[in-house]
């Protein structure tokens, strides 16, 4: 049986274009205009992951995923045009797996939308070993989205876990922003060199969080940036 997925964003053309992919892809979904109607449609209709925008109309993202976590523990991926870092803070800390913010490619969020159904299927406790990277004291398993730092998990987005690997994957090896950009977000989408840095700047936060000496992550000015742990 096919994984069911709702979609529920308030821009109609959104909708289409996402249903539309991840039909393509072998998902079934049901699609929502705003909050209200997916709480009783998901209450009707279970499905296996959500994916919600923030701001809509009568009931915005937020109010939806505290409803949804009153009943059911179901995957919920965020999608966004907002900036405000203290909306993801907070999406997250109530229980969302990851925010995706507009514009995103849809390699980013098919390949994030895998990692939770993964990750919430019953029976894959036991990973393939090829599915682990290990560096030191970190470990990075792909299959279920986890990172940990010295057994601590690290609570990533999907494009902070891609980054974390593509430097980790290659230690001392000096990866540029542009090459940071592909391994994040695909060779088709541009995003501006400060969003790296901006990523970069918020995965030391959360290494930090677990762990104020962690350093791993290098700078190098004018080049890019590099992974000091083997």
């Amino acid at each position: 049986m096919p994984h069911t997925i709702a979609l529920v964003d308030d821009d109609q053309n959104i909708l289409a274009s996402l249903s539309a992919a991840l039909e393509d892809e072998g998902y079934s979904v049901d699609t929502y205009v705003d909050g209200v109607e997916a709480l009783d449609g998901i209450a009707r209709r279970p499905v296996d992951l959500a994916i919600l925008d923030i701001k809509m109309p009568r009931m915005d993202g937020m109010e939806l995923l505290g409803n949804l976590r009153k009943k059911t523990n179901l995957p919920v991926i965020f999608l966004t045009s907002k900036d405000d870092e203290i909306d993801e803070v907070m999406g997250l800390r109530m229980g969302a797996d990851d925010y995706i913010k507009k514009p995103f490619s849809q390699r980013l969020l098919l390949e994030r939308i895998r990692a939770v159904l993964r990750r919430h299927e019953p029976g894959e406790i036991e990973q393939d070993k090829k599915d682990v990277l290990r560096r030191g004291d970190l470990i990075l398993d792909s299959s279920r989205h986890l990172c940990t730092w010295k057994d601590k998990e690290v609570n990533l987005t999907v494009t902070e876990f891609l980054l974390v690997e593509a430097l980790a994957r290659r230690p001392g090896h000096v990866k540029n922003r542009d090459q940071l950009i592909d391994a994040a977000y695909g060779e088709h989408i541009y995003v501006d060199d400060r969003t790296i840095d901006s990523h970069i700047k918020r995965l030391r936060r959360k290494f930090k969080n677990e762990d104020e000496e962690f350093a791993e992550i290098e700078t190098l000015y004018g080049v890019g940036y590099r992974y000091r742990g083997g």
